[in-house]
């Protein structure tokens, strides 16, 4: 007969611990997921923008295990200074890197142009094309660069594109960042040539040119509200082998006088600063236009801005106007198109349809069919305010509703939504919201001061949207705040106001705070919201960013920051955006909006992150740009970050 003998003291914690060795491990140590091989070949991953990866390696079950895999810096950035001439201000890294074969190139907010290993981060090669920043005072910033590839091999037959904020567009050889003798004088061409006079500081290249077939389209960033006169919009095609113009498209309305007296292009017409998106398959191309020049009057434009606030659809050989849609009739508010118009397939009644999705600063979502430009659900054209407008002035009787999409922003702002941190200041903005006109939306600019909500920031601006185009999932970063519009006569008009010359009127524009300095309205003021853009549902809506690196301690506890953000989205479900407020770099569920990963940045980074996968095995990048924004007292910074996977990660 056996006999269990009973194990003693020793013996016994012994198999205690052995026993919670194997039951109260709750991780093990396994590789990462093998993903699929990504690229990010265009400013928003493809050509109509989508801000979208199928790079599917990083899940929401191991993004928490993100770690810093290289970190580069140009030494490119610049702190706000006065000069003799001018008070410039800090520069802003807005750049997304895009990934052609294995090397990232982006530009820097002074245009150089640096092409990195992709897997280490380490520079192939640098550009400097020279330009004098002094005369560039006003946000210096450049979004991304441009890629064109003959299909051969040799010297510049894969090509590298920028604008530059001197209005040159430069194109380099990809493998030795030379630039290509032949487009253009060495390399380059001026874009200010047939320009009425202005100063450097009012013209320049800030976005990436479209590329499409053999040819690159850009438009140009014209400073704001400066004079009626500023130089024109005019977008133009280059061929991209020999930099020849190859068309025009002068935006002003059909049948009118498209030069000046001098013979320049006609002044004071509508610009397209933002990103161009191109459908090759239709050989068509789609400007986000601004509004005409200035922003807050527009009494003498008589028509001018038939294309202003506006998608624009052009053909792609000759320019033509294809349609145009505008989302705002004479606008007034600065609500310009800030964002790059979307290009996907949705399936509408049962048929798939080419769309494009244009987001506003209203907070408002047109779908609109690709072909045609017709909205795919209706537009309500309702009626506006019209009492309050200066002498001089007239206005739009309706301004367009979409009707199928909500709008993100859906109730006027009023004196009963005044919020303070404490009864005085909840008190002083009740008063000053009752001191403004406030008919509701659309609002027109009034001697009294006219409130503005959404405000001219958003809404939504020119991060925004990423969308998933097999689902009609669309995520967008959303401003909640109020501005005021107050017009003065010429005669009271100071240094420090918005000029406007050539009217009346100068403006002053400001947010609408308490002597705290804090918004009027509740908190949060900036969230990443989702949309189904096919259901018109809106799924969810998370604040983003908190104010620990605005305020000192104890007060970071405020959620969703106003300011600049850009989501971007992957296949696995996740969101990454970072704001213009924060030193972080948020992970999202795109699912829930669950938060589930912050990256720390040196600066904030309010640029459009990427992403993506060299090879089966190989790790995926998220890669984002932290260069701060003069807006939100984050100071500049010159820096590329890029996250991965560790080798080994753990697993439940």
């Amino acid at each position: 007969m056996s006999v269990m003998k009973t194990p003693g003291k020793l013996q016994l914690a012994s198999l205690l611990a052995l026993a919670c060795l194997v039951a109260c491990q709750s991780k093990v140590i396994d590789s990462r997921p093998k993903g699929v091989p990504s690229d990010w070949p265009a400013y928003g991953a493809t050509p109509g923008g989508t801000h979208f990866s199928r790079a599917d390696q990083i899940t929401p079950a191991n993004v928490g295990q993100l770690e810093v895999a290289w970190h580069h810096r140009s030494g490119d950035y610049r702190e706000a200074r006065k000069t003799p001439n001018y008070n410039n201000s800090q520069s802003s890294l807005q750049v997304t890197p895009i990934l052609v074969g294995e090397r990232l190139y982006y530009c820097t907010a002074a245009n150089r142009v640096i092409a990195l290993n992709a897997e280490s981060g380490g520079q192939v090669w640098a550009f400097d094309p020279q330009v004098n920043m002094d005369e560039h005072p006003v946000l210096p910033n450049c979004r991304g660069v441009s890629s064109w590839q003959s299909g051969k091999s040799g010297f510049c037959e894969h090509r590298i594109i920028m604008g530059t904020l001197d209005a040159r567009i430069i194109a380099l050889d990809a493998e030795t960042g030379k630039p290509c003798p032949d487009f253009g004088g060495a390399g380059e061409i001026d874009t200010s040539d047939g320009l009425s006079k202005h100063s450097p500081a009012e013209y320049g290249i800030t976005s990436p040119p479209a590329i499409l077939g053999d040819r690159l389209i850009t438009g140009s960033m014209v400073l704001d509200n400066q004079r009626t006169d500023s130089p024109s919009g005019i977008v133009r095609a280059y061929n991209i082998r020999s930099g020849a113009l190859e068309w025009v498209f002068n935006p002003v309305p059909p049948g009118s006088k498209g030069r000046n007296e001098d013979g320049s292009w006609r002044s004071g017409t509508t610009n397209v600063w933002s990103i161009i998106s191109v459908d090759a398959e239709r050989d068509l191309v789609f400007l986000p236009t601004g509004n005409t020049t200035p922003d807050y009057f527009g009494g003498h434009r008589k028509g001018l801005d038939h294309y202003s606030s506006s998608v624009v659809a052009l053909n792609g050989e000759t320019g033509e106007v294809a349609w145009h849609y505008q989302m705002v009739h004479h606008d007034l508010w600065d609500y310009d198109t800030p964002a790059q118009p979307t290009l996907v397939d949705l399936e509408v009644n049962g048929q798939r349809v080419p769309v494009i999705v244009q987001v506003t600063k209203m907070g408002m979502t047109f779908a609109l069919n690709r072909e045609t430009g017709e909205p795919l659900w209706p537009v309500e054209e309702r009626p506006v305010p019209q009492e309050g407008k200066v002498p001089g002035e007239y206005l739009s009787p309706t301004q367009p509703f979409p009707t199928h999409i909500p709008q993100l922003i859906d109730e006027p702002f009023t004196s009963d939504d005044a919020w303070g941190l404490t009864f005085l200041d909840r008190m002083q903005c009740e008063r000053r919201i009752e001191g403004l006109r406030n008919e509701g939306f659309y609002t027109p600019p009034s001697l009294q001061g006219s409130i503005n909500y959404p405000s001219n920031a958003g809404g939504n601006n020119w991060g925004s949207p990423a969308i998933n185009p097999d689902t009609g999932l669309m995520v967008v970063f959303t401003t909640r705040l109020a501005t005021f519009t107050r017009l003065l006569p010429r005669s009271e008009c100071e240094d420090s106001l918005q000029p406007q010359t050539g009217t009346p009127y100068c403006a002053q524009v400001a947010w609408i705070t308490s002597s705290l300095g804090l918004p009027c309205s509740e908190p949060p003021w900036g969230t990443l919201d989702a949309i189904d853009l096919v259901t018109g549902k809106h799924l969810w809506s998370v604040p983003l960013g908190t104010t620990r690196n605005l305020a000192p301690f104890p007060f970071w506890w405020i959620e969703g920051l106003p300011g600049l953000a850009a989501p971007m989205m992957t296949a696995s479900g996740l969101v990454f955006s970072g704001i213009s407020n924060e030193h972080i770099l948020y992970a999202f569920d795109v699912r829930t909006g669950e938060e589930l990963w912050q990256g720390e940045l040196p600066t904030a980074g309010n640029a459009l992150p990427m992403t993506y996968q060299l090879k089966p095995g190989g790790k995926q990048y998220v890669v984002i740009a932290a260069g701060g924004h003069w807006s939100g007292g984050s100071p500049p910074g010159d820096h590329i970050i890029a996250f991965a996977l560790p080798d080994a990660i753990s697993t439940h």
